[in-house]
């Protein structure tokens, strides 16, 4: 069944919406089929007559279904085709009317549940026109039924019918332009409910000061490369980074200096490492580098680049000109460690290269 349903809809979840749409419209006009040749068996129309009316009727719906599973109806402005199948399904209730002679009302509830069908799904315009268009079509209908067969369409009940469309029809389209309002302030609360979602996650997973990511989601990521470390047998790399007497920054300049300073190697920083590899503000002016599936001999190339470009960076701050450098320790991960353990190697081996002066890469 399912196979079956991928197969006449489609896997593609907007497409398969536009069909799921035209196949609920062929349902209800094929609800009206049975009822049109209900009335051909119970001798109210004329078999021949309702015989054709049904070839028009679904053969035409068929060509709408074709067009959108096809594909071909995307080159048009409205690719689901919503609007021309309800001008067809309100022809053919047209058409209906005319056949169904003493049973004729029976048309108006399917001509109500045609429009009320465009009411979730088309705009506010388009309904006042299919609306205007409604009550000249049926208008036309009711004139030239009560002046063909005047006998069965009586023109005093014809004229009775008209008034009943051009009355029911008009506040239909009133409802539509009050259901499409509610459909465009909940289109807008759901936008700015996934705006602030993603404001939510962006504050929980960055740091706010330098847009690095924060030490807790770091650890996250860490640990997701450990296991998938484990499972494929390779390797990554932790570098710890420190600006070296970043305190002196402060004291000398302020903290707004020392913000800017930050941020400023932040941005740096990731404009020098790989796509693959991720930098987090770890704490203060300690950062994190994790280097995905590589080996210390590579890794430390690419940190100690890092280290001389940083080096090199002057910050200026209105008429404050500040020149910082890092200290950085490096270590890959063992076989059978832990995350944190591997974190501690990079710390030991950090405290070494600041002991030795900083600026420098030292590895565990």
């Amino acid at each position: 069944m399912s196979r079956l349903l991928d197969l006449l809809l489609t896997t593609e979840p907007v497409q398969r919406l536009r069909l799921a749409q035209a196949g609920l419209a062929m349902l209800m006009l094929a609800v009206g089929v049975i009822g049109m040749h209900y009335f051909v068996w119970a001798g109210i129309a004329p078999a021949r007559a309702v015989w054709w009316w049904t070839l028009f009727s679904l053969g035409g719906m068929v060509v709408f279904f074709g067009l959108i599973r096809s594909g071909f109806s995307r080159r048009w402005a409205e690719p689901s085709l919503t609007v021309p199948q309800m001008l067809y399904a309100l022809a053919c209730s047209a058409f209906a009317y005319t056949l169904l002679g003493p049973a004729r009302g029976g048309v108006f509830p399917i001509l109500m549940v045609i429009l009320m069908f465009g009411m979730f799904v088309v705009s506010t315009r388009q309904m006042v026109m299919l609306s205007l268009f409604t009550v000249m079509l049926f208008g036309l209908t009711f004139l030239a039924m009560a002046l063909l067969r005047p006998a069965v369409y009586v023109p005093v009940v014809e004229a009775g019918h008209f008034l009943m469309i051009a009355t029911m029809v008009p506040a239909a389209s009133v409802l539509a332009a009050r259901v499409a309002q509610m459909r465009r302030r909940l289109r807008q609360r759901r936008d700015e409910l996934t705006g602030a979602l993603a404001r939510i996650r962006e504050l929980a997973t960055r740091d706010e000061l330098t847009g690095l990511i924060n030490r807790r989601h770091m650890l996250e990521l860490m640990e997701q490369e450990h296991q998938r470390c484990i499972r494929s047998g390779q390797t990554f790399c932790l570098a710890k980074l420190d600006i070296d007497r970043f305190k002196l920054v402060n004291d000398q300049h302020g903290y707004a200096v020392g913000d800017t300073v930050l941020r400023t190697l932040a941005q740096e920083a990731m404009r020098q490492v790989r796509t693959a590899d991720l930098l987090a503000r770890w704490s203060g002016e300690e950062f994190v580098l994790m280097l995905p599936d590589t080996r210390a001999s590579l890794a430390r190339g690419g940190v100690e680049r890092l280290v001389q470009r940083l080096a090199g960076l002057r910050i200026v701050q209105g008429s404050v000109t500040v020149g910082v450098t890092l200290s950085a320790g490096l270590a890959e991960h063992h076989a059978g460690e832990t995350v944190a353990q591997t974190l501690e190697r990079a710390a030991a081996a950090l405290a070494e290269a600041k002991g030795d002066g900083g600026n420098r890469l030292r590895a565990a």
